[in-house]
């Protein structure tokens, strides 16, 4: 059994979460390229880092999104050439996506795009004060993907 105190704190903290997360949306919407939504940043930067195929099951499970929402997102990314996807040939079912070399000059001008206006905020706070959040915030991101 928690006590008030444990529950004020919890309240207060996802409260805090909750609205930094809105206004950064917000804020790195408005900072990306024109056309580009954050949703296909994420996906763009997911598979850039990655280096590597995805099927969108596991892309969507990784951004803890609906398969038809993930889909979706794939579509406008392949139609703007920023994708590949491409049958397994082992099993025609299922499909692989890639990053294009389209998609990741796209997602290299996104991140040039926005990575100033996080600099600034990182600079406002400190970076010894973000270096100091990041295991927390890690901490608590994992352990809310392990009660999926």
């Amino acid at each position: 059994m928690t006590d008030t105190r444990t529950e004020e704190i919890a309240v207060a903290l996802f409260g805090e979460l909750f609205m930094a997360d809105q206004l950064a949306r917000n804020r790195i919407s408005k900072a990306l390229p024109k056309g580009m939504e954050l949703s296909h940043f994420s996906v763009l930067n997911h598979l850039a880092r990655l280096n590597d195929e995805r099927t969108p099951a596991q892309l969507a499970r990784a951004f803890h999104v609906t398969r038809g929402a993930m889909t979706n997102t794939l579509a406008k990314l392949e139609w703007a050439g920023h994708i590949h996807i491409r049958p397994d040939w082992d099993d025609a079912r299922q499909k692989f996506v890639a990053i294009s070399p389209s998609g990741r000059s796209a997602r290299d001008a996104a991140v040039a795009s926005v990575s100033p206006m996080i600099a600034e905020v990182v600079s406002a706070l400190g970076a010894e004060k973000v270096r100091a959040v990041l295991p927390v915030l890690r901490e608590l991101r994992v352990r809310l993907e392990g009660e999926d």
